[in-house]
């Protein structure tokens, strides 16, 4: 089974640089996106075969995620059911016989930690969330997570320290939700790899450059380490300022 997911920085922008011809080319089971950037009846995509979830930001051209999948699940859950969380279009759980899939667009803690407060009550909710989802039964998530967790996820992790995604706070609640039983699955088969970004700025030709951040992720529950077959970063494909990532799974 092959999952993708890719924060697009707004699909309609990402249509127009070649979106679709990934999607058909990659033929993933489950393709999650986050960050949409749209509102309901904005878009409409002819993908036979998927089943196809939105949830939209109540602000328009903000946020939002989307789930394309060639198999029906057994429930569907837009946010985590707290109206103070649920405004952003932020998460998809989709339920299947053996798993539950999250994806999560995570906020960002913004120039200045401006949000900083909020990312730490959000990073809290979320773990607890996904926690209390597999107790049940074993969860995926994948999305933008905005944080680099280690250095070694970071072209410049010096000047970086205290800037939004590599800051003490954020990187700390990362391991907390490792801790709480799930595995990056990335580092799981490649845990030495660098240069491996999944995010550049578009200043200064930061991705011609590879100074970037991997900040996109597959994270499985422990119990889900037996069905791991690969990870995998696409940062040859454009349309976004992120780049897919993706995991293969053996069900």
């Amino acid at each position: 089974m092959k999952l993708i997911s890719w924060n697009v920085n707004g699909l309609r922008a990402c249509i127009n640089k070649g979106f679709l011809d990934f999607f058909k080319e990659i033929d993933a089971d489950v393709f999650c996106l986050q960050e949409i950037k749209l509102q309901e009846g904005q878009i409409e995509l002819d993908l036979p075969g998927y089943e196809q979830y939105w949830n939209y930001a109540e602000k328009k051209g903000y946020s939002g995620t989307a789930v394309f999948t060639k198999h029906k699940p057994l429930s569907i859950r837009y946010g985590m059911d707290q109206e103070e969380h649920d405004k952003e279009g932020r998460m998809i759980t989709l339920e299947y016989d053996s798993f539950f899939l999250t994806t999560v667009y995570t906020p960002n803690s913004q120039r200045g930690l401006a949000r900083l407060d909020y990312r730490m009550v959000w990073d809290d909710e979320f773990r607890s969330f996904v926690s209390e989802l597999s107790r049940e039964k074993p969860v995926i998530v994948c999305g933008d997570l905005n944080v680099a967790h280690q250095e070694i996820d970071l072209k410049n992790p010096d000047s970086n320290r205290k800037n939004a995604g590599f800051t003490d706070q954020e990187r700390a609640k990362f391991s907390e939700l490792l801790d709480a039983g799930f595995i990056d699955t990335f580092r799981y088969f490649y845990p030495d790899k660098t240069d491996a970004y999944t995010w550049w700025s578009y200043f200064a030709k930061a991705r011609e450059r590879n100074i970037g951040w991997r900040i996109d992720y597959f994270l499985v529950s422990s119990s889900f380490q037996e069905h791991l077959v690969d990870a995998a970063i696409h940062d040859q494909v454009l349309g976004s300022d992120h780049c897919p990532v993706e995991l293969k799974v053996r069900l």
